[in-house]
């Protein structure tokens, strides 16, 4: 790089900085300025357009597993680390505010957390949300990994693990990683079968949500078609 080009990406980085400062920075520029710290000497610019085209937009560079990563040409071990770091603070704020506050009963921030858990995974994954009596976070457990397109699950060991830890509440969450559809009927009966199962122990369940493989969150809720007359009552 000569003396010249270096002065421009410097005095460009500058910007970038600045701009997030005053808010406003564009999300493809946010991605960029995150690259800098990984790749100090180079335009980054290239390389941040590439992983939003290869992967369908920001969210999802930052969802992307780690091998995925490292696939695309110019991303090594240093870019991909800094990449999923990023990646796991903000579920480590996201987790933070569900243990402390009421943030579970806000639709907005269920779904927010829900595709920041699952969202980009390469199989399926059923995650458990048990709450307290305030709707605040006492566990977040991986219940089981899967296929792309199944995981086992498994209602009396929900309820088992929500009785040990004397959860009042559940919310259920998986993703579907190569299909945008809703829930299936084979999700429905699932959510009966644990919603049964919780009920025994006066445990309720809250909702069940499901990440298509848009980043489009479901709520079985609120899903018109399923016939739900045996939950969520």
């Amino acid at each position: 790089m000569s003396k010249s080009d270096e002065l421009f990406h410097n005095g460009h980085r500058d910007r970038l900085k600045q701009k997030l400062l005053n808010g406003k920075l564009a999300g493809y520029e946010k991605l960029e300025l995150l690259l800098t710290y990984a790749i100090p000497r180079r335009d980054v610019r290239p390389l941040a357009r590439t992983l939003i085209q290869r992967f369908g937009g920001v969210y999802f560079v930052l969802c992307a597993p780690y091998e995925e990563l490292l696939r695309v040409p110019g991303v090594g071990p240093g870019v991909a680390t800094i990449i999923k770091l990023f990646h796991q603070l903000s579920l480590v704020s996201y987790q933070e505010r569900a243990e402390k506050g009421q943030y579970l009963s806000d639709d907005k921030f269920i779904r927010d957390y829900c595709r920041a858990l699952v969202a980009g995974k390469p199989v399926e994954e059923f995650h458990v949300l048990y709450l307290d009596g305030n709707s605040r976070l006492i566990m977040h457990e991986v219940h089981n990994r899967g296929t792309f397109n199944q995981a086992d699950v498994y209602p009396r060991e929900v309820a088992r693990q929500a009785l040990s830890i004397n959860a009042v509440s559940v919310i259920l969450v998986h993703n579907h990683p190569v299909s945008d559809n809703s829930f299936s009927y084979d999700d429905a009966e699932t959510t009966s079968l644990i919603e049964n199962c919780l009920n025994m122990f006066g445990i309720s369940l809250v909702d069940h949500f499901v990440v298509a493989s848009n980043g489009v969150v479901h709520s079985m809720r609120a899903t018109p078609f399923l016939n739900k007359s045996s939950f969520f009552k």
